[in-house]
This record gives structure tokens, C-alpha cells and sequence, in this order.
């Protein structure tokens, strides 16, 4: 309920769905319009078909709908500490971890709620670009809505428990959201794109980094190709990317849960 009613996770939400229909629907459309080249002009429109609706979807995730995640973690457990009623529940005496699990549970509702708005409203408006240019229509599977939905939910989930972990740790909200924000848009930018292609050390490291698994498990759902979304990459394969993205986000829970069990609250 507090989630339902806080003004912020509906900013979140509308933010990562305007993000993703400007960017995956609009602007590709508006270049369709005004292309010269018809063979360019069709490969734009082509882009923006319903068969692409899995790539459109998640393609940000790694990187722009990740940070989204990652501050809706931040705000949602360090606001308990900024208004002091994280004390207040605990005055109650429920148990520390039984709060944690409901915030938990209650985030990854969030999360999924946020993924299939995406998916929802991609899928409406490249129906509507099809329609409007009397193009034949080719849906993904069900089997492939599915992995696609679910590969979305772990990636934005993971991105969303660094933020409570990192809200834990601080015990608030500013210094998380900056610092995982510094890191998905910035310092995992400079590892993989100046320290790697330099250094042996920096080029296998790059392969256990959270955003670098994320966009090679977008990658693996769209056949293997990058595309031109920021962040997706063939770095590893999608089986790799699912269990590094499992286990950061156990590791995250964990740590989380542990600070919380044993540090004072103030």
C-alpha cells in the first residue's frame, strides 16, 4: 500500500514507459516518416513491428530502466529511515527479517508491474504502427513473451536490490541512489569501453559486472544481435548472464538482510 500510494513509484513507472515508447516506437517511427532512403526507411519500420516487441521492451533495461529499478530500491527502504518509521514498525514488534521479506515481496510485485506496462504499451503502439501502414503483423510465442518477461523481471530486479541493499548499508537514499546511478550509467561505461579493449585484467572482469551479464542476456533473447540499445552487448552467453544476475541479486538480499538483522536502526 505504501508503494501503491507513495507519488514517486508512479513517476518511476511513467518515466520507464515514456522511455521506452519515445525511444523504441516514436522517434523510430518520426525517422521512418522523414527517411529519403526507402530501403533505410524500411528497416526503420521494421524495427518497430510487433515481432521486435521483446527487444524493444527490455533493450533499455541494462542501463536506463535498470537506474529506474535502482532508485525505486533506494527510495523505498531509505525513506524508513529519513521519516524514522522503520523504528516505528519495529516498535510493533514484528520481526526485523519479516519486514524486510514484505519489502522485498512488495518490490518485486513493483518490478513485474513496471515490466508488463512496458511490455503492454509496446505492444499497443506497434500494433497501431503496423496498422497504420497496412503491415503484416508476427507476435513472438507466448514461450518467448514469457522468457522475455521474466529475463526483463531479473534484470530490473536485480538493478532494484542493489538500491535496498545499498539503502541498508546508508542507511538512506540520496547516497545510494547516487552511487548505483554513478555506477550503472558511468563507471561500468569506463570499464568496459576504455579499461577493457587496453587491459587483459579489465577485459575479464568486465564479464562478471551486473550490466554486462544484463545486456548479454538481452542480447541472447534477440538472437545474438546488439542492436543499437545502450548496454546490450555478446560480452557472454545467456546462460551465464541468468545465473551472474541470480547470484548478485541473492548476494544483494543477503548482504541487505544481514545489515539489517545486525546493525542498530538509528
Amino acid at each position: 500500500m505504501k508503494l501503491y500510494k507513495r507519488p514517486t513509484t508512479w513517476v518511476l513507472l511513467l518515466v520507464a514507459v515514456a522511455l521506452s515508447q519515445v525511444f523504441n516506437y516514436v522517434v523510430p517511427y518520426a525517422g521512418y516518416l522523414t527517411a529519403e532512403n526507402e530501403r533505410a526507411a524500411e528497416q526503420i519500420l521494421a524495427s518497430a513491428m510487433p515481432e521486435n516487441l521483446i527487444s524493444n521492451s527490455i533493450g533499455g533495461f541494462p542501463r536506463f530502466a535498470g537506474a529506474l529499478a535502482l532508485t525505486l530500491g533506494a527510495i523505498s527502504v531509505g525513506s524508513e529511515y529519513g521519516w524514522g518509521t522503520l523504528k516505528t514498525m519495529l516498535i510493533q514488534r514484528p520481526r526485523r527479517l519479516s519486514i524486510y521479506a514484505a519489502e522485498l515481496f512488495a518490490l518485486g510485485v513493483a518490478v513485474l508491474a513496471i515490466v508488463l506496462s512496458i511490455f503492454a504499451l509496446g505492444a499497443l503502439t506497434s500494433s497501431a504502427i503496423a496498422l497504420s501502414q497496412s503491415e503484416s503483423m508476427a507476435w513472438p510465442s507466448l514461450a518467448e513473451l514469457a522468457r522475455g518477461v521474466a529475463s526483463g523481471w531479473l534484470i530490473l530486479m536485480t538493478w532494484c536490490l542493489l538500491g535496498v541493499m545499498l539503502a541498508f548499508v546508508f542507511r538512506g537514499m540520496a547516497l545510494p541512489i547516487g552511487l548505483g546511478v554513478v555506477w550503472i550509467l558511468g563507471v561500468e561505461n569506463l570499464i568496459v569501453n576504455v579499461a577493457a579493449p587496453l587491459l587483459d585484467l579489465a577485459e575479464t572482469l568486465q564479464k562478471g559486472l551486473p550490466g554486462v551479464n544484463a545486456g548479454s542476456l538481452v542480447s541472447a533473447l534477440n538472437g545474438g544481435e546488439v542492436g543499437g540499445a545502450p548496454g546490450v552487448n555478446t560480452t557472454v552467453d545467456g546462460t551465464q548472464a541468468t545465473l551472474v544476475l541470480i547470484a548478485y541479486a541473492v548476494v544483494f538480499v543477503l548482504i541487505a538482510g544481514f545489515v539489517l538483522q545486525r546493525r542498530d536502526v538509528t
